[in-house]
């Protein structure tokens, strides 16, 4: 397992996370079991968020029922959680109140006297980047968090945070996928006129993030769309899944190892934010991380996977 610097921060991250945002229903056997799989395999990384699970904070505590972290145990994770998604609303909240109130709440339920990321979970219209200042520096200075991030957030978000907090802003978690790859494609076919590909949407957030040493972690790295199911094995992206399967034979790893490797392949250091409670699946995602795809293959598969090379 790759592991790297998180910049702006003393933090050493995989380049594989494990997401936890659907073990509300598991037993605590299957939850030790899916972390386990995950630490064997180098993965020391877990995300969660505040509205997973049937209630508020339902997944964060799920877990820290099921592990019970020793002290020891709890340093060699890197735990990171989000808040910001109000699901009651469903609206965006980040004034200072919620994002403490939220903080508080991870903390109870997963058992931890720190969190090692926090990230704003998607972006909030009428933010106030003075009270998330706030928030940041008081929750700093407690102790209660190490390091701060955000998600699907546009450069011009970022920077405007970025004006007002002290803190680095080391993380932005966006979708990404072969598929699903817009941040990464349109730059590939940039000042193309008439070509759907060429057309920017989110205002060169990966050469951004690159610039200003935030690392974007990828979730739904297997899903072809805003949760429309995966692309692995799918009819619908057959073209897709004979370069894969031709690519996992050639290197010896599952076709899910492929579909990681196309991402950790590329030098932004980005991290792969895994979705699944399979712990087989998450064995297989994992060797993705050690696979050195060459030029020719990455953009192979970018091509088959639908991406105009122009």
């Amino acid at each position: 397992m790759k592991t790297f610097t998180l910049p702006g921060t003393d933090i050493v991250a995989p380049n594989v996370v494990l997401g936890l945002m659907r073990i509300q229903e598991k037993s605590d056997d299957e939850v030790r079991a899916l972390v386990r799989t995950a630490t064997d395999a180098g993965i020391t990384f877990v995300d969660h968020a505040d509205i997973y699970g049937s209630e508020v904070h339902g997944c964060e505590r799920r877990f820290a029922e099921a592990m019970r972290l020793s002290p020891s145990e709890r340093e060699r994770l890197v735990i990171q959680t989000k808040c910001g998604i109000v699901r009651e609303g469903p609206y965006f909240d980040f004034s200072y109140e919620h994002i403490v109130e939220s903080v508080e709440g991870s903390l109870t339920a997963l058992d931890t006297d720190y969190l090692d990321i926090l990230l704003l979970h998607r972006p909030d219209a009428l933010m106030e980047p003075e009270e998330v200042a706030r928030a940041f520096d008081d929750l700093s200075a407690a102790g209660k968090v190490r390091a701060f991030g955000v998600s699907n957030h546009t450069p011009g978000q970022i920077e405007l945070l970025r004006r007002h907090v002290d803190q680095p802003i080391v993380a932005n978690q966006l979708q990404l996928s072969l598929p699903h790859a817009a941040v990464v494609a349109q730059g590939v076919a940039a000042n193309m006129v008439g070509v759907e590909q060429a057309a920017s949407r989110d205002v060169g957030v990966l050469d951004y993030c690159r610039l200003n040493d935030i690392t974007i972690q990828a979730w739904s790295p297997f899903q072809a769309g805003f949760f429309t199911g995966t692309f692995l094995g799918s009819p619908d992206f057959a073209e897709l899944n004979a370069v894969i399967d031709r690519l996992a034979a050639r290197y010896d790893v599952p076709a899910i190892a492929i579909a990681t490797a196309w991402i950790t392949r590329h030098p932004a250091a980005m991290q792969v934010v895994l979705g699944t409670t399979t712990p087989e699946r998450v064995a297989g995602a994992a060797q993705g991380s050690d696979v050195p795809l060459t030029r020719a293959e990455w953009y192979e598969l970018f091509r088959a996977a639908g991406h105009l090379v122009p």
